[in-house]
This record gives structure tokens, C-alpha cells and sequence, in this order.
């Protein structure tokens, strides 16, 4: 995170916004402008992302599924946005001691302990180290003593939209979200990486909920697609992974997509269409009838 404050620092706050007798390393300064930073650069990616998906990607017809919300999209961009500012509070303290020099974060290639080696083991083994994390934590989070408090206002989206993607309870956002964050303090990671990994998450994470469920076949058991969360939304106790489905096969907690078996989302709709079709006719026919017995 410090890359991007230094460049906000060059650019911007110093020049522009703090006095020149504040010091660019004054840990009161630093805060300050992590917090406008993480804020911004959140919402930013979650409504350029989310709303990519969503008129792109998202297949409008899941709408008319009978569990879809009224107003639902506005409200998960509702619920989203006054979720960032409460998680960015813990995020930020993170940050800053990353700023700070506290993880093993670094600048340069020769800083590797494998050089390029280490750099491509670290984006793999930040996806196994958080896959495993989160899988747990979200496990932890569907308890029957914690589920009310803190998850289940994300499972009120029971067919969710890309805009779905964000719309946590802040304490379920930050402990989903605490894995990424602690990576970088366990592990040597580059800066650059680091970044380009956070993007990467938030652009899975908007992925898994944006209702397109292809994958190729011999990738269905092994990634955690949009289909597999979708039948988590539906379904509940199953699905708990991010990426990858190793920790459900594990945990026995593994559902075969009901999107592959040619039950999911979409046969609901279709279902829902041919009730809606069949009700329609029947109406046309009584309103025939009686006209026909007036007469």
C-alpha cells in the first residue's frame, strides 16, 4: 500500500491538499490518507467492477427467479457502500503497518528469496493460503450462534448480482477479506504483486456472483465458479470455498452445481415463465366463457 500512497503523496496530498511542513511520514498523515485512499479506491473498484459485470456478463433473466428481491440491485449497492467505510477502519490499521515496515513486503526482484522463482510460488501460494483461510472463516461465520449477527444479511440475496458481490456486514467483510490482509505478514510478497492480487480478489469475488456459471467441464470440480456460490447462496451449508473446491471436498461440505445437472437457477425461471403462461391462458379462457354465457 505503500506504493500507491507514495504516488498519492507525489501527485496530490503534498502539493496539494496537506501543508509543507507536514512530514509525508508522519504516522497521523499516513492514517489520514490511508483511510481516503482504501475508501475511494473500494467503492471505485466495486461499482467499475460490479457494474461491468452487471450489464455484460450478469444474465438478466435470473431476475425473474421467484427468490429475486424487489429492488434488490439497489439494494446491495445500498447495503455495500455503508458496509466500506466500517471495514476500511480495521483495514486501514493493517495498512498502516505495512507502511510502517512490519510485513515482508518488498520493492524489488533481488529481494526475493527465489527471485522470480519466489515471486511466481507467492501468487500461488497466496490463493492456496487464502482459499484455506477463508473457507474456515466463512465456515465459522454460517455457526448458528454467529450466522444472525454478522452473515446473514449477505444470504438474503438468495440470487445475487454482481452488486451482491460486496454486501457484507462489515465484521463478515472484514474477517472474509482478513486473510488477504495477513498473507503479506507471514509470507515475502512483492509490492507490485501484492496490488495486482488485490485486484484479482476483488474481480473473483464480484465473479462468483455474477451468475454466469460456464466452466470448462474438466474445471467443474475444481474451481469454485459462479454456479457452486450460487447453489451456496441457494442451499446454504455447502460451497464455502473462494477459488478453488479442495477445502469443501475436505470438509465435506462439496456440492455438485445444480446449474450443471440442468437444475439450477434458470430451470426456476423457466418453470416460473410456464406458470406465469399457463395463468395467463387460463384467465383468457374464463374471460371467454363468461362473455360466451352472456351472450
Amino acid at each position: 500500500m505503500d506504493l500507491i500512497l507514495n504516488i498519492a503523496d507525489y501527485y496530490i496530498l503534498t502539493p496539494y491538499v496537506y501543508p509543507s511542513t507536514w512530514p509525508e511520514n508522519d504516522a497521523f498523515r499516513q492514517i489520514i490518507s490511508l483511510l481516503f485512499i482504501t475508501n475511494l479506491a473500494a467503492v471505485m473498484l466495486y461499482l467499475m467492477l460490479g457494474s461491468f459485470s452487471y450489464y455484460f456478463i450478469f444474465d438478466h433473466s435470473l431476475m425473474k427467479h421467484p427468490q429475486f428481491l424487489e429492488s434488490q440491485v439497489k439494494r446491495e449497492i445500498k447495503y455495500a457502500l455503508w458496509s466500506v467505510p466500517w471495514i476500511s477502519l480495521p483495514t486501514v490499521a493493517l495498512f498502516f503497518a505495512e507502511v510502517r515496515g512490519y510485513s515482508k513486503l518488498y520493492d524489488n526482484i533481488e529481494d526475493s528469496p527465489y527471485g522470480w522463482f519466489g515471486v511466481f510460488l507467492s501468487m500461488f501460494s497466496f490463493l492456496l493460503f487464502t482459499d484455506m483461510c477463508i473457507y474456515w472463516i466463512h465456515r465459522f461465520l454460517h455457526h448458528k450462534l454467529i450466522y444472525k449477527y454478522f452473515h446473514k444479511p449477505h444470504h438474503v440475496w438468495k440470487i445475487p448480482t454482481p452488486f451482491a458481490s460486496h454486501a457484507f456486514h462489515p465484521v463478515d467483510g472484514f474477517l472474509q477479506g482478513l486473510p488477504y490482509h495477513i498473507y503479506p505478514f507471514l509470507f515475502p510478497l512483492h509490492k507490485v504483486v501484492y496490488l495486482g492480487l488485490y485486484v484479482f480478489v476483488n474481480v473473483w469475488t464480484v465473479s462468483i456472483h455474477d451468475g454466469d456459471y460456464r466452466v470448462p467441464k474438466f474445471l467443474q470440480s475444481i474451481i469454485n465458479g459462479s454456479a457452486h456460490h450460487t447453489d451456496h447462496h441457494l442451499f446454504f451449508d455447502y460451497n464455502y470455498g473462494q477459488y478453488f473446491t479442495l477445502w469443501d471436498h475436505i470438509g465435506g461440505s462439496y456440492r455438485f452445481p445444480s446449474a450443471f445437472q440442468g437444475k439450477g437457477p434458470h430451470l426456476s425461471v423457466r418453470q416460473s415463465k410456464q406458470i406465469d403462461e399457463l395463468n395467463t391462458n387460463w384467465d383468457h379462457k374464463s374471460e371467454n366463457s363468461k362473455a360466451h354465457k352472456n351472450k
